[in-house]
């Protein structure tokens, strides 16, 4: 059983790449409908404070099969949530005066 915990979330309709004369991907399109805009800045976007935030982050890859595929950040997942305290655990014991 997977134990994986994700921090993303598949979103939109991801088109086929467009590739150049050699094969190589050059850009593809994610489509997206307005709710679902208004869902990622519901639901997605980063806490602002003093450092930024106020952001969505979407990253576009390839499947392991191949396909096209987009996602977005979700900073409320598990596995977010998990990586935030490993990198607050780190600093506190980087403050370390010894």
């Amino acid at each position: 059983m997977d134990n994986q915990k994700y921090d993303s979330v598949l979103v939109g309709w991801t088109e086929e790449p467009k590739r150049d004369d050699n094969g190589n991907v050059v850009a593809w399109t994610v489509k997206l409908k307005d709710h679902e805009l208004q869902d990622m800045i519901d639901k997605y976007t980063t806490t602002k404070n003093e450092k930024g935030g106020g952001n969505v982050y979407l990253t576009l890859f390839m499947s392991k099969n191949g396909k096209a595929c987009s996602r977005v950040f979700d900073p409320n997942s598990e596995g977010a949530k998990e990586r935030r305290n490993k990198k607050d655990d780190q600093v506190v014991q980087d403050d370390l005066p010894f």
